[in-house]
C-alpha cells in the first residue's frame, strides 16, 4: 500500500471522528448549560454566554480537521 493509497483511506475517517466527536462535545455542552439556566435562571445570560464561546471553540477544532483533511487530499491527488 502506497501513501497515497493510505491517505486515501485515513482522511475520511479523520474527518469522521472529528464530526463525531464535535457532536459528542457540543450535546454535552448544551445539556450542561440547559441545565445550569434551570437551576439559576438569574444567571442565564452568563451562562449563555460561556456556552457560545464554549460551542465556537468546539467546532473550530472540528473545523481546523477539515482544513488538515484539504490539506493532504491535494498530495494523494
Amino acid at each position: 500500500m502506497t501513501t497515497g493509497t493510505a491517505l486515501a483511506f485515513a482522511l475520511p475517517l479523520a474527518v469522521a471522528l472529528a464530526a463525531i466527536g464535535s457532536g459528542l462535545g457540543l450535546g454535552k455542552a448544551v445539556s450542561a448549560a440547559m441545565e445550569a439556566m434551570g437551576r439559576q435562571p438569574e444567571a442565564a445570560p452568563q451562562i449563555q454566554m460561556a456556552m457560545v464561546i464554549g460551542a465556537a471553540f468546539i467546532e473550530a477544532l472540528t473545523i481546523y480537521a477539515l482544513l488538515t483533511v484539504f490539506i493532504f487530499q491535494g498530495r494523494v491527488a
